[in-house]
């Protein structure tokens, strides 16, 4: 049977397993032992960072049938990249971005990321 403190840390200096365009890079793990020995290994809880730490470079009017995947896609160039938008308007349910017509998504550098907005 392994340590179990050796195993707790050793999961706490192996990197985080996403990749670094994943809403989870920065998010750390952290491990539980049970009763029996087992070790689990589980995601903190990721904070939905506030809107102001963005820097909006553009706003999207909502048409008919558009998607959030495609409008990241067009935008930030990778369509899995939508947490992104979402992060940046505040919201957790992306679809609630683009459900309303004429509704404005704003486009924003990452967190924590300055510029100069409309450049």
């Amino acid at each position: 049977m392994a340590d179990p403190l050796q195993a707790l840390l050793n999961s706490a200096l192996k990197p985080n397993p996403f990749p670094a365009a994943s809403r989870y890079y920065n998010v750390k793990t952290a491990s539980l032992v049970t009763a029996d020995g087992t070790m689990l290994v589980y995601l903190c809880r990721r904070f939905v960072p506030a809107s102001d730490r963005f820097t909006v470079v553009q706003e999207h009017r909502v048409t008919a049938g558009e998607r959030l995947d495609h409008l990241a896609n067009t935008y930030l160039g990778d369509p899995e990249q939508y947490w992104r938008l979402c992060d940046a308007n505040d919201t957790v349910r992306p679809d609630a971005l683009v459900e309303r017509l004429d509704a404005v998504v704003q486009i924003a550098l990452p967190e924590g990321v300055t510029g100069v907005p409309g450049a």
